[in-house]
């Protein structure tokens, strides 16, 4: 018996909420842009990659694994594991490898949270969380922000109000709105939390800001989680590779549910190696820190309002006399910069701007400077 398109009692996702998800939205590639506009110089300042690549120690690590891509990975990730273990001052078999750390939020998710149960995030949080939710049919709970961070105590109080909660998602430092926590704060919250609650610190930016390294609460709290990646400051966005810190209980049942082989041979390699070079990452940072105080600079200077980052971008207020952040990142666009509307999270005057290399942001300014002054 042949099915039609019109029998719906089949092709049914498990949950309606699914339905209702709408497509993670990356940032435009460059050759997108070169396509549609026949911009060839494009400056990609939209997905907070680092613009300075990675440790040449990785090139080294990834040459040396070429001969071996008919071979499957190391399915534990053991040498990683160890240098994670040694760099973080935890036990191996408080690791979990992912992915990236998209991929350790996902199996949280299906490790915890069923139909019946809440995840409760911030507004203004990595859209993520929300997206999790609805891919287990679960119930999530936006907890308006305070001040573009997170409000603690509006979020304590969102658990309190919903027993079904099982995980709470924190990103700190915060994207897209670059915020970050004061620890006793955000050690006093996880303390006021039900044992039963697992606390998800999201610190994918953590080394942009080594003050928000929260590992130290490890120690104290069984229902913590810290997720972190080697996508942004380390520079490996393109081989996927993230990982989780935890008690060895979570972190076994992490491991029964993730992908075997979901980190690439390559991918290993190339992150024991990029976390073995902890001068680049310095240079990363002292770079960082200072692009971020020229830009801020820059934009006090055009009149546009922006909220300090602890991470590598930072959020502008395009909000100019009767020009929105829609109509200016369109014209950035056709003059081949590519940066990131924030329309999806509810900021609609606001663009979030990675910062690149000295070249990249004079470009950046010239650009916005020409389109401002054409108004």
């Amino acid at each position: 018996m042949s099915v039609t398109s019109n029998d719906q009692s089949v092709l049914r996702p498990a949950y309606d909420s699914i339905l209702t998800l709408a497509p993670y939205q990356t940032g435009k590639p460059v050759e997108e842009l070169t396509r549609e506009y026949g911009v060839s110089d494009v400056v990609k300042l939209a997905s907070n990659e680092n613009p300075l690549g990675c440790s040449p120690q990785v090139t080294l690590a990834i040459t040396e694994q070429l001969g071996q891509l008919a071979r499957y990975p190391d399915g534990n990730g053991y040498y990683l594991k160890q240098a994670l273990s040694d760099f973080n001052d935890i036990g191996m078999d408080c690791i979990t490898l992912g992915n990236g750390s998209n991929d350790l939020l996902d199996i949280l998710a299906r490790s915890f949270v069923s139909r019946d149960d809440a995840i409760v995030y911030s507004q203004y949080g990595f859209v993520i969380y929300s997206m999790l939710a609805k891919m287990q049919g679960a119930t999530g709970i936006e907890v308006p922000a305070q001040r573009f961070g997170h409000n603690l105590s509006a979020m304590r109080q969102a658990v309190d109000d919903n027993a079904n909660t099982k995980i709470v998602f924190i990103a700190n430092p915060n994207n897209p709105t670059g915020t970050q926590l004061d620890r006793d704060e955000l050690y006093k919250f996880i303390a006021s939390m039900p044992s039963s609650v697992l606390i998800v610190l999201d610190e994918a930016y953590i080394e942009y800001s080594p003050e928000s390294n929260n590992r130290a609460l490890l120690d104290a709290f069984d229902n913590l989680v810290i997720v972190r990646t080697f996508s942004k400051a380390y520079g490996l966005a393109g081989l996927r590779v993230g990982y989780a810190l935890s008690s060895a209980p979570v972190a076994d049942l992490l491991n029964r549910i993730r992908q075997p082989f979901n980190v690439s041979r390559i991918g290993l390699a190339a992150a024991a190696a990029a976390l073995e070079d902890q001068q680049f990452i310095e240079t990363v940072r002292q770079t960082n820190q200072e692009q971020m105080c020229w830009l801020e600079k820059q934009f006090d200077a055009l009149g546009l309002g922006f909220i300090r980052s602890y991470a590598n971008f930072i959020m502008v207020k395009m909000e100019v006399e009767m020009e929105n952040a829609a109509v200016i990142n369109q014209a950035l666009l056709e003059q081949g910069v590519i940066v990131r509307p924030l329309a999806g999270y509810g900021l609609d005057n606001w663009l979030r701007i990675t910062v690149g290399t000295a070249e990249d942001n004079l470009r950046l300014i010239d650009t916005l400077r020409s389109i401002l002054n054409d108004d």
